[in-house]
Formats: structure tokens, sequence, C-alpha cells
């Protein structure tokens, strides 16, 4: 019989400085209101895709969304194969009206009541290995004679001459990208994948504040003339600063259905993706914040029964420490509250806790103290992924 672990749950206390690690459609800093205070929000895509670009670096292979994938096909086809340009953006055209996702014709910039011919955007996102552009520029080699022969595509209601069946096996495609984080694509029949992760909203365990930062930009000739006062721009833009709860639950279960009888890749799917969970970080604003922290503190728990989020722990919000910070605070109140979620629906459902941080403090709540993140993450695994002596692998 195999272990027995279905999840494994990651918890982080993290302190981020000033930033806006996320914005809305306004560029304002998000926010929730929560246990009846205001608190910076981070989004769980946005958080999502920070982790899938650190995650794809680790593995080495990447995935693409795009409504653009004929344009890719087409810029392959002309600066890597050799193609002339009419005929590759033909043969990508072709290859994006293909499949069973309608498809629009890009505006012309220069008179948006015109259509481009060729340049086709499909009306629903594609998400496939980066290799399927590839795929496709060989399917569109194997029908160069057809594509030659065949028509623009200048209208939705045109039909592609490259076979559907073969777009969309490419279509189906996929890569441990995919099998971790899912796919959503209705339009194709049996191209959907149920994720294997969850991510929640980061927030902050406090009340926080949004400011308004002012400022303005020097004219460097007016600057070195003096020959005029005042700045050459001037502006505002929303900041945040805080100590934030960061959650995430991998079902092992689901990935292993992904990818198959497969233990050694369902071990480097999984590290990699608590990894770059870890020690990713939203974009936004990095060049004028250049907000690039760690983790204060790493809690992993192996769970046989299901996911446990200790958001609540911060429901009532963190109180600042006597000599000011909420970091040390954010750590005990979720040792505690870990204590008393343990207290009260007992441990049976735990094969393995533990933990890393900065604090020396034992969080004995936590379960194991390691002294770093790539030995917490290998505690987890070997209880998460080997079965217990005796058993049959």
């Amino acid at each position: 019989m195999l272990n027995p672990a279905r999840f494994i749950d990651i918890h982080i206390v993290q302190s981020i400085p000033f930033a806006n690690l996320n914005r809305d459609d306004t560029n304002s800093v998000k926010t929730v209101q929560y246990g009846n205070v205001l608190r910076t929000r981070v989004s769980s895509q946005s958080w999502k895709r920070a982790t899938r670009g650190e995650f794809e670096a680790r593995i080495g292979k990447a995935a693409l969304r795009t409504r653009r994938i004929g344009e890719r096909v087409t810029r392959l086809l002309s600066e890597s194969r050799g193609w002339p340009e009419p005929l590759a953006e033909r043969a990508g055209a072709h290859a994006a009206a293909a499949s069973s996702i309608k498809f629009e014709l890009a505006k012309d910039p220069k008179d948006p009541k015109q259509t481009v011919p060729n340049k086709v955007l499909t009306n629903a996102m594609v998400y496939v290995p980066q290799t399927a552009v590839a795929e496709l520029a060989d399917l569109a080699e194997e029908y160069r004679e057809v594509l030659e022969a065949a028509k623009d595509i200048k209208k939705p209601a045109d039909k592609s001459v490259l076979p559907t069946d073969k777009v969309e096996a490419v279509l189906r495609s996929r890569n441990g990208v995919i099998n971790l984080f899912g796919r959503m694509l209705a339009e194709v029949d049996n191209a959907g994948v149920d994720g294997a992760v969850q991510v929640a909203h980061a927030l902050t365990t406090h009340e926080t504040d949004v400011e308004l930062d002012y400022f303005s930009a020097v004219d460097d000739v007016t600057s070195a003339w003096g020959d005029q006062t005042g700045s050459g721009h001037m502006g505002h833009t929303e900041f945040s600063a805080g100590t934030f709860y960061r959650y995430a639950t991998i079902d092992l279960r689901d990935l292993a259905r992904n990818i198959g009888d497969n233990p050694t890749e369902l071990r480097e799917l999984t590290a990699a993706f608590l990894s770059a969970f870890i020690l990713s970080l939203p974009q936004a604003k990095k060049n004028s914040t250049a907000p690039h922290t760690i983790p204060d503190l790493v809690h992993l728990s192996v769970r046989t029964d299901r996911p446990l989020s200790y958001a609540a722990a911060f429901e009532s919000p963190v109180v600042a420490a006597g000599r000011g910070g909420f970091s040390a605070p954010s750590r005990a109140t979720l040792s505690d509250y870990a204590e008393a979620a343990n207290r009260l629906i007992g441990t049976s459902g735990i094969l393995t806790s533990g933990w890393a941080g900065v604090d020396a403090k034992d969080l004995e709540a936590l379960g194991t103290h390691h002294t770093g993140f790539d030995t917490l993450i290998d505690a987890a695994l070997d209880s998460a992924l080997t079965a217990p002596a005796g058993d049959a692998a």
C-alpha cells in the first residue's frame, strides 16, 4: 500500500517593504476588508503567475498562454525556417483557425474598421507547452504544398486547410507546468486539465494604510540651463507595506493522476513548486521599489485528510510588538493557531510537519525545526512520497 499522503500545505509569513506588488484597474493597491480592518492584498492570480515563472525556470520547461498562437507559428516559420513572409503568415493563420476554437481577425491599427488578413486571434486563450509552436510549424511543413495553394484567412467563416484532429492533438499536449497548474480549454474536447495546486490570495496579518507617493521627474536640459523652474513631470502612485500571510496546497493525488505512474517526476514537480512558491515575488513596480525579501517563516504540513489554511489566525489583526514590527507577532500567532487547530481536530491527518525561518525561537506547534528551506522541503517529500517500510511501492 502506498503512503496515504494527499496534500502538502504550505504556509508563509513574509514581510514586504514599501511596494505595490499587485494593482487594480486604476493602478491602486489591492485591498480587502478582513476582521473589520483594511488589509493589503495580493491576488492569487498575481502570485501564481510569479510562481509559474519561477517553476518553469526550475524544471527547464515552459508553457505558453496566448490568443496569438498563429502569429508565433508565423514568426518561427519566417525567422527560423526560411519561409517567405506571406506564406508563413498564411500558415500561421490556418494553424490558428484549424481547431474548434472560434476566432476573429485582428483590427488594422491604421483603420480599426478594417481587419488584417491572416492575423488570427483565437477567442479563447490556448495554453500549451512552448514546444507546441514548433509542432504546429512541423505540421505546416508537412502540408506546405496545400498551404501554398490555399486562400488567405480573411474572415471568421473561412476554413483552414490543415487537419483539425492533428492541430487539436497539439493543443491537447501538456508538460509539467500544465499538469501542475491545470488548463481550462472547453472548446477542444479532452483538453482540460484539473490543476493540482490551489493558491490563496495573500493578505497582511494586520491593518494597513495605503500611501500616496508623490514624485517628480527633472528635465535634465532645464536643470543644466537653469532658465526655467519646475519639473518635467509630476505624478503620484499608491504603495503599501506589511507582513503577509501566504497559503497554497498541492494535491498529490491530482498531480499523480495528471502525470501518470512516474514517482520521479511527481517528486521533481512537487519540489519545484514548493521552492518556486517560497521564493517567487510578483514583479509590479520592481524597478522603483525592489521589494526582494524572502519569507520570515515557511511551514509545511503533509496531510492525509484535507487542506487546512491558517488564514483565520489573522482574522483578529496582529498588533505590533512592543518595539515595533509585525513579523515576530505574526509568526507567534501562526504557531498558536496551529496548536489550537491541532487540539481541536486532532493530528491523525498529519503525516509530518516542519518549519524553517529567521526565528531562533522554537515553534513546537509547527513541527520539526529545519535550518533551511531545502531541507524542509526534502523532509516533507520524504514523508509524502515514500512508501512505508515493508509496503510495496
